[in-house]
């Protein structure tokens, strides 16, 4: 809270989190949302009325209810009760003890077994056959860090085999979340997880991590200073592509990162691959303010530019400075066969909710994704 930096934290006292969960719930003036990054992920797709959606994870019977009428859960998901994570929202400026909140933000505790096991990824390899899908989703991967080291190992590769069971041509999209484990974010660099995708969507704290976990650029920076610095994201994406990514003499099929911070979003693409990116970061950028707002349209009267006026591309020799034109926001540059398009964020002065938010960002940078599909 004292950096406003979004976090999550798997809660490992069963007892003491459903009393909690309880208390919560009962509470009059309780809200209850759709949780989980998939979920999010595919209530925002199912509010396009012609796209159907299949979600796997474990629903109860209230999840069940405030679901999409073209979010479709296969029997086999629906469990008697609903999983809870609670969410702590604060506002920018608001002071608890000795500190202050630079900006609105969330923090989320779960004691989530079910989603941390992966228990329905199977099921949902089974049906993609008859559900005949244009997308694959997936995400939970950071609940795995309330399972043992061992559970841990094992289930990843599964993880990694029920992917590579997805049908070829079919691209598979990976939402990270907050994650303390390096080990458990190593394997997933690693272990095939990363070339098992097609595309990754992640905030700065994600990313940073990522880089420390796996000994990426820039890896020694413990922490951001205030906002994440331009050239240091696009290197460590950069990295990300050059040597986990799609390419001759690689077996892998990752080929698109979408980042998201605060005040300004990144998509990369290796070339080839993907079109309409400039548009895709642009719509992400977008719902980063109406729905923070939630408002239909942009309200200039809530909304800020806290975006960097002007940064470099890149702290390496390939770098180049870029000023920022307000007649043509997204800025694109281009490295090695990689692509970069860059789109400053309006920010909400005073957001309704931030939990949510970059499950929202990818989703719709998605929706407007054109994906060429040459295997």
């Amino acid at each position: 809270m004292g950096k406003g930096a979004a976090a999550e934290r798997f809660f490992s006292d069963k007892e003491t989190f459903h009393d909690i969960a309880q208390v919560a719930s009962e509470f009059p003036g309780a809200q209850h949302y759709v949780g989980g990054n998939a979920a999010l992920i595919g209530q925002k797709f199912a509010a396009n009325s012609d796209l159907k959606v299949l979600l796997c994870g474990p629903v109860g019977p209230k999840l069940h209810e405030l679901l999409d009428d073209n979010v479709f859960v296969p029997p086999e998901s629906l469990q008697e009760v609903d999983e809870f994570h609670l969410i702590l929202e604060y506002q920018s400026g608001e002071e608890w003890g000795q500190l202050k909140a630079p900006h609105a933000n969330r923090f989320i505790f779960s004691h989530d077994l079910s989603n941390g096991a992966m228990n329905m990824l199977e099921v949902f390899v089974s049906s993609l056959e008859e559900f005949q899908p244009d997308l694959v989703v997936l995400s939970g991967l950071h609940m795995m860090e309330g399972q043992s080291k061992e559970l841990q190992r094992k289930r990843l590769l599964e993880v990694v085999t029920s992917i590579s069971d997805i049908p070829t041509g079919i691209p598979v999209h990976l939402e990270l979340a907050s994650m303390t484990n390096r080990e458990l974010m190593s394997s997933i660099v690693h272990q095939q997880v990363f070339p098992a995708v097609t595309s990754l969507g992640l905030n700065e704290q994600e990313l940073l991590f990522l880089t420390q976990s796996a000994s990426g650029p820039h890896s020694s920076l413990s922490s951001w200073n205030g906002v994440p610095d331009v050239g240091i994201v696009s290197d460590i994406l950069f990295w990300i592509l050059k040597e986990h990514g799609k390419s001759k003499s690689r077996a892998s099929d990752l080929t698109r990162i979408h980042f998201h911070t605060l005040v300004y979003h990144i998509l990369a693409t290796v070339d080839g691959h993907w079109a309409n990116q400039l548009a895709a970061v642009a719509a992400g950028a977008r719902v980063a303010g109406t729905q923070a707002c939630a408002t239909e349209t942009i309200d200039t009267s809530r909304v800020s530019l806290r975006a960097p006026r002007e940064f470099m591309t890149s702290h390496s020799e390939a770098g180049s400075r870029i000023v920022l034109n307000p007649n043509k926001p997204v800025v694109e540059w281009y490295r090695e066969g990689i692509s970069f398009y860059f789109t400053p964020v309006l920010v909400c002065k005073d957001p309704i909710r931030t939990v949510g938010l970059g499950d929202a960002i990818s989703a719709e940078g998605l929706f407007y994704s054109e994906v060429h599909s040459h295997y």
